[in-house]
């Protein structure tokens, strides 16, 4: 039996890999923080079939005493700060956890030479606003925010342990992805959520900004499936995990209200603290090499997934 170790288990890339690697025999070794609880939720249903273990990015003790016990097959750094206007508000604590528990964790296999294959979740933040609008992994770097310089300077020690030290260390590359276990303060949720509250009489509007800013949007649940692929290959190498679509906000407001029976433009109205001008391309990720190597490909397309967000709302809310 593998052994696996996830950081940032119960967010929502955590708890969905958690869910796969179970499903094929794995023992799931999770680190959870003694500070809070955050997303506990998400792993609700598979708690029994965890070994969950608390830990912190920021203390390289822990994550050594926690990865020398279990000697994991294969590790996988999904924790971090990933919210845009927190990394702002705290940028040495962004830097901190997202590069420098990177290094940590990199340090700890290099140092006890251990074979663990290591998966970092690298964002497509890190291109910025690049020169051209279709992103491969050859796209040139220029990040625009505190999170994205924390994530590109993790991506790329990834990359030096990789060829100077000789860890079998990866990097996929990820465009937004979504689902029903996204937070609450991401723009598809708080959409799917908000019509939702609507449809049920429990608010009267949605407050959002700029409905015609676009994005390249994918499921989760397809996005670590292609994190696990990574590990599974012969040599080690960073991908990107995209769909090579764009959608807007608007089209999220009227797939998720129709799905309710309603018209989004009835009961959403522009709120300029949350309206931000679209950059002058519009920006996708470029997944072929991870098709063609990996054998990648995504089962659920973009409609599919925001009627699953809110159906899942619904049926959260009605139990409530």
């Amino acid at each position: 039996m593998k052994t696996a170790f996830i950081t940032g288990i119960t967010g929502q890339d955590g708890s969905y890999l958690a869910e796969l690697l179970l499903a094929k025999n794995y023992q799931v070794v999770g680190m959870v923080s003694a500070k809070n609880d955050i997303g506990k939720q998400n792993i609700a249903d598979l708690e029994n079939d965890l070994v969950l273990v608390e830990g912190d990015l920021l203390d390289k003790n822990s994550l050594e005493k926690i990865i020398l016990k279990y000697e994991p097959d294969e590790i996988y750094n999904l924790a971090g700060i990933s919210f845009i206007p927190t990394s702002w508000e705290k940028p040495i604590l962004t830097y901190d956890i997202n590069a420098m528990g990177v290094v940590r964790i990199l340090e700890i296999i290099r140092d006890n030479h251990l074979n663990s294959r290591f998966f970092q979740a690298s964002s497509a933040r890190m291109f910025g606003e690049s020169e051209e609008e279709k992103q491969t992994e050859e796209t040139k770097f220029n990040p625009k925010d505190p999170y994205a310089i924390s994530k590109l300077a993790a991506h790329l020690n990834v990359g030096l342990f990789r060829k100077h030290f000789g860890i079998f260390a990866c990097c996929g590359i990820l465009f937004n992805h979504e689902s029903e276990k996204r937070g609450e303060e991401f723009v598809t949720r708080k959409i799917s959520l908000g019509a939702v509250k609507i449809k049920l009489g429990l608010q009267k509007q949605l407050a959002l900004g700029n409905l015609d800013a676009v994005a390249d949007w994918g499921y989760a649940p397809d996005y670590v499936q292609g994190m696990w692929l990574i590990l599974q290959q012969e040599k080690a190498d960073d991908y990107i995990l995209a769909t090579g679509e764009l959608h807007s906000v608007r089209q999220i407001c009227e797939i998720a209200f129709a799905k309710l029976g309603l018209d989004y433009k009835d009961y959403v109205v522009r709120d300029e603290q949350f309206y931000r001008e679209k950059p002058a391309k519009n920006y996708y990720g470029d997944s072929s090499k991870a098709q063609k190597i990996l054998n990648w490909k995504r089962a659920v397309d973009f409609e599919m997934m925001i009627e699953k967000m809110v159906d899942y709302d619904l049926k959260k809310l009605k139990l409530i």
